[in-house]
């Protein structure tokens, strides 16, 4: 197999560098779409979290695990805030520019392969669950979070309901779960690996979660069908 650049990783790095998109960093998606994602929102400060993040961390709660923290703007929002927050990233150039922002406790690694310390939050903000990629890593997700959590632990994420994409742009749905998609990055002509996401609908979370044994609550909803979750293991 071919092993593609860290396309992400190079944008990043460019933004801060540079402090300005000098070119566009462009997101292929299975469903045929193809999007320039702004870099800026990577590195944005607390002044422009939307409501349904500010919600998510002010229900943080001890020691935080923030995966996929990217450059750290939701890890060092908390430090500044006098929580412990480790953050989990996979990308080194992610990592590293963590490191340089302020970021006190940096971990490089796959989620999935992390054994670490025991956290009272686990948070996958911008819709961070994604990393499950379908519906059995979801599965695995969630029963890996069980071996990271202390006895009153919590996971804080957000994800989407993105049916509407099916009917507004009249796109024929899979026969897999239409909530799995698979994307790959392009940043100045080169594409990075392709890499699935996952979106999960409310209906099939709840259920899912329920038969692994945990509570839910869906604690907040936007106008974009995106939706904030806080689940808990039953007792």
């Amino acid at each position: 197999m071919t092993m593609h650049r860290d396309v992400y990783g190079e944008a990043l790095d460019d933004y801060f560098i540079h402090q300005e998109e000098k070119f566009p960093l462009v997101l292929h998606s299975s469903y045929g779409d193809q999007d320039e994602m702004p870099v800026e929102i990577f590195f944005r400060d607390a002044a422009d979290f939307p409501e349904l993040e500010f919600i998510g961390l002010s229900l943080c709660d001890g020691r935080v695990l923030d995966v996929g923290a990217g450059v750290g703007s939701h890890s060092l929002y908390l430090q500044e805030k006098g929580f412990t927050v480790d953050a989990l990233e996979i990308s080194q150039t992610a990592c590293h520019i963590m490191q340089q922002r302020g970021v006190q406790q940096v971990i490089c690694a796959d989620f999935y392969q992390y054994q670490g310390q025991h956290y009272d939050t686990l948070l996958f903000l911008m819709n961070g669950i994604g990393i499950a990629g379908d519906i059995d890593g979801f599965k695995k997700l969630l029963e890996h979070s069980k071996s990271l959590l202390t006895e009153k632990g919590q996971l804080i994420f957000d994800s989407s309901d993105i049916s509407y994409l099916y009917q507004d742009y009249n796109i024929k749905k899979p026969a897999h779960y239409f909530g799995e998609i698979q994307y790959q990055y392009e940043y100045k002509g080169q594409r990075g690996n392709l890499f699935k996401w996952l979106y999960l609908d409310q209906n099939l979370l709840i259920k899912m979660a329920h038969e692994m044994g945990w509570v839910v609550q869906i604690l907040y909803e936007d106008e974009n069908d995106q939706y904030l979750v806080r689940m808990e293991l039953k007792k």
